[in-house]
């Protein structure tokens, strides 16, 4: 690998980059900064050889860059770039300096690596996919039965509903898991990201606390995941309004699963037009109806 050292206009540009000035590194808190280095890199980036300048989040990072092999430099680049752009591309959010970006990719190659590729997954391509008239009928005969059952069995079969409706759809559909101290109510694969799911089914629409607790446990994994939030009967325009653009969730309501059935639209394709939606407008809820 070609042997590149870091310049002073190097670290002015990754500044601008990664947002280190003040001290601060992109969003990271002093938590989520340390956590994202040990789990995503392996790095414990709170040692003591890194805090030779500083303690504050952009000094530990210059001088890891400054002490590392140009292989581990290139490791911790790009892993930082991965996370910038899947923040600011939910957050729909334009790149303001995009010749600044260009200098980073030629760091890359001086440095021995690869230019990111600019891509834009075709999760925001609409797919053109229907769902077979039996699979349709037997989902939405399901999703009515859904309606007669207690409250307490309700909840789980809901979540049994959706993973099937995952399954069929060729999602790779997760059954509810716990982690330490939380519940995560299942989890599916689209187009190469792993969602997380709530379903819940009660009688009054969800509100903003709702969508912030399961959006705070989305953000807590993985900075490429996602979650959908069924809710069967909708949401508050109060709590929608609350709760903001620009975060890590996609909704759908009960209509949205009826219609979706009844007009034999595929799940795939419903998806896509709810993500595409909101990459555009930061609006996590759209309904179907409105897409079509």
């Amino acid at each position: 690998m070609t042997t590149y050292s870091l310049k002073r206009l190097d670290f002015d540009l990754l500044d601008y980059i990664f947002e280190m000035g003040g001290g601060y590194v992109l969003d990271f808190s002093n938590q989520t900064y340390s956590e994202f280095f040990n789990d995503e890199l392996g790095i414990n980036i709170d040692d003591d050889r890194f805090c030779d300048t500083g303690t504050s989040k952009g000094k530990r990072l210059r001088s890891y860059l400054k002490k590392s092999e140009t292989e581990e430099v290139l490791r911790v680049l790009a892993s930082l770039w991965e996370y910038r752009e899947t923040k600011r591309k939910r957050a729909s959010i334009d790149e303001k300096k995009p010749e600044l970006v260009s200098e980073f990719n030629e760091l890359l190659v001086r440095l021995g690596g690869k230019a990111p590729v600019n891509n834009s997954k075709s999760s925001f391509v609409p797919y053109d996919e229907a769902i077979d008239e039996s699979t349709a009928k037997e989902l939405l005969e399901a999703l009515m039965q859904l309606a007669a059952m207690d409250p307490h069995p309700r909840g789980y079969a809901f979540e049994s509903f959706l993973k099937n409706l995952f399954d069929v759809s060729g999602m790779s559909g997760r059954a509810s898991f716990r982690l330490l101290g939380e519940q995560i109510d299942g989890s599916f694969e689209f187009d190469g990201e792993t969602y997380l799911l709530e379903a819940k089914w009660t009688n009054l629409p969800v509100n903003a606390a709702d969508l912030r607790s399961f959006n705070a446990k989305v953000q807590d994994k993985a900075a490429w995941s996602r979650g959908l939030f069924v809710s069967n009967s909708g949401f508050t325009e109060e709590g929608l309004h609350a709760f903001g653009r620009g975060n890590s969730l996609v909704c759908m309501d009960g209509l949205d699963l009826s219609e979706m059935l009844m007009r034999k639209i595929g799940f795939k394709s419903v998806l896509s037009k709810k993500v595409r939606r909101a990459a555009e407008t930061g609006k996590p809820f759209v309904r179907l109806r409105d897409l079509i």
